[in-house]
């Protein structure tokens, strides 16, 4: 199975893939104006391929069933939250 990878011009780390190449068809209105205009970044082949940050089959299923996979960056990281923990971890284990 080929696909097309388009990178958002509006949403950093945001990907759009679609089964053609600039056949965007089957992808909702509302999401092509949050998406922005799409720059084609490549045209792979997913069969017995792995992607670093997607499982493979989460995207195929979805361009099956859906006609496209929408890839979002992970959330940023809470680094106030992640210091508070920290902190206490070590808080605790000066305790001990």
């Amino acid at each position: 199975m080929l696909c097309a990878i388009y990178k958002s011009s509006k949403k950093e780390g945001a990907y759009l893939y679609i089964p053609k190449k600039d056949d965007f068809s089957q992808v909702p209105d509302a999401l092509m104006q949050m998406f922005g205009k799409p720059t084609m970044v490549m045209m792979i082949k997913l069969d017995g391929r792995q992607l670093a940050t997607v499982d493979i089959e989460k995207v195929k299923q979805s361009l099956e069933s859906e006609g496209f996979f929408l890839q979002l960056p992970p959330p940023p990281k809470n680094l106030l939250e992640e210091y508070k923990e920290q902190k206490k971890a070590r808080q605790q284990s000066e305790e001990e």
